[in-house]
């Protein structure tokens, strides 16, 4: 089960930030950040090795898109597209507004069950694709976090343990490089084969599913265009991997 949290906040210097951690099969191949697709040259993300596709990309017009699994269904099914050519596909537009709109109109069914966020520094949407339909649904200002299931779900046991934490916690601050608190909430580890969801945001099953990666973003606002946004990126579960600057 991934982690994304989105913080928007339209008149700060950066009015949108995100974190998240990856969660994954130990077995299944992947690639950090890097301009891994030869058909889409302005897409930078992770590279999910087994189906080409991504869990977390930004393009040079500074749009981020992150899938997620929804509750139930980890890994390909027969028949099914790859979840993860949804974020590459968002990428191919230039604003949020423009990709939302596109993705919505997708064929639901050729997909699993997803959750997919879309955001730029002006615009986030959260698309849940539930197999008869594509929904849209704006990301409210403040902080959001979204998992397996809906949006802000009080009734999702993880988001209810770590949403107010990270809503009570220091704001990050991107250009002094500060995200202590953030990165202190996602490296909350659960104690091994524990299964309570609440307990943590990072974790390792015996089954061999467990924390794999973690991604910051921090976008500027369009008043600081000369500014790049910052993409800073743990290639390991983040209690025991340091987050290091990607470069764009």
């Amino acid at each position: 089960m991934c982690t994304v949290i989105i913080a928007r906040n339209p008149d700060n210097d950066w009015p949108l930030l995100l974190a998240g951690n990856r969660d994954e099969m130990a077995g299944r191949p992947w690639k950090g950040p890097d301009y891994h697709w030869p058909l889409a040259p302005g897409v930078l993300g992770g590279l999910d090795e087994l189906a080409d596709g991504s869990w977390l990309a930004m393009n040079d017009h500074a749009v981020v898109a992150i899938v997620l699994n929804r509750m139930g269904t980890l890994g390909p099914a027969a028949g099914k597209r790859s979840r993860g050519e949804l974020p590459i596909e968002a990428l191919d537009h230039a604003d949020a507004v423009s990709a939302a709109e596109a993705l919505g109109q997708l064929e639901p069914g050729a997909y699993r069950p997803f959750n997919l966020v879309i955001a730029d520094n002006r615009d986030a949407f959260w698309l849940r694709g539930d197999g008869g339909a594509i929904h849209v649904t704006p990301i409210p200002e403040g902080v959001s976090m979204l998992t397996a299931g809906e949006l802000n779900d009080p009734s999702d046991p993880r988001i209810a343990a770590f949403l107010p934490k990270f809503r009570q916690a220091p704001r990050p601050d991107p250009a002094a490089g500060e995200w202590s608190a953030w990165q202190k909430l996602l490296a909350t580890r659960v104690p091994d084969g524990v299964r309570d969801r609440e307990a943590g945001l990072t974790f390792q099953l015996e089954s061999g599913f467990g924390t794999r990666s973690s991604a910051l973003i921090a976008l500027p606002s369009m008043q600081h265009a000369g500014i790049d946004p910052v993409f800073l990126f743990a290639a390991g579960p983040p209690d025991v991997t340091g987050f290091s600057p990607v470069l764009l």
